[in-house]
């Protein structure tokens, strides 16, 4: 059984500095962690931002050429999770033809909100590594909890603020805001020892 999800945000973990996109379920609160690259987070973030580069980024030009060759995603899946990597596959309509075809979860989910495609969550998956309502792991892997206090939502906003200003060029005040960031993990690294 599949589980469909909506992408909740684009996160940093100050933890291990590693991006993260949170996928939550629709239905039910739990939400699937996914650990990405700076680069997809960033091309995620920008299309929820609904921010348009003035090229086109590498899941633009994917998009563009499955529109040139009449090619539609119905959806993506992530579809398993195998020594702490997700996997995922794009379901492809190609004249009238429906293919999967293999996919990181980043560049899956990153393509998915350029096309509208709906995007699952296969529910052993979800049963695996999802983390409920209450941040409980939902397996033994060490699934850190999500921590959705003010600081990190602040380093949040932040990193979004960064990637809009590096994106538009805006270099100093980039400057200023990841001056910003550095400032408030080390608090935070201070105030957990």
């Amino acid at each position: 059984m599949m589980v469909r999800v909506t992408v909740e945000r684009v996160t940093l973990d100050t933890s291990t500095s590693r991006f993260v996109v949170i996928l939550k379920e629709e239905k039910e609160n739990r939400w699937l962690p996914i650990v990405v690259g700076s680069s997809e987070a960033q091309a995620i973030a920008l299309q929820l931002e609904n921010i348009s580069p003035p090229r086109p980024l590498t899941h633009d030009l994917i998009r563009n050429l499955l529109e040139t060759l009449d090619a539609k995603v119905e959806r993506i899946v992530v579809n398993d999770l195998r020594d702490n990597t997700y996997f995922a596959v794009l379901g492809l309509n190609m004249d009238g033809e429906f293919r999967d075809i293999d996919a990181r979860p980043s560049d899956a989910i990153a393509l998915a909100l350029r096309t509208e495609a709906p995007i699952y969550v296969e529910g052993r998956v979800m049963q695996q590594a999802g983390i409920s309502a209450d941040h409980t792991p939902r397996s033994r892997r060490d699934i850190e909890p999500i921590d959705f206090s003010a600081p990190e939502d602040i380093l949040e906003q932040l990193n979004v603020d960064l990637l809009k200003a590096v994106q538009e060029e805006r270099y100093e005040e980039a400057a200023k805001i990841r001056d910003e960031i550095t400032k408030i993990k080390a608090e935070l690294r201070q105030n957990s020892v």
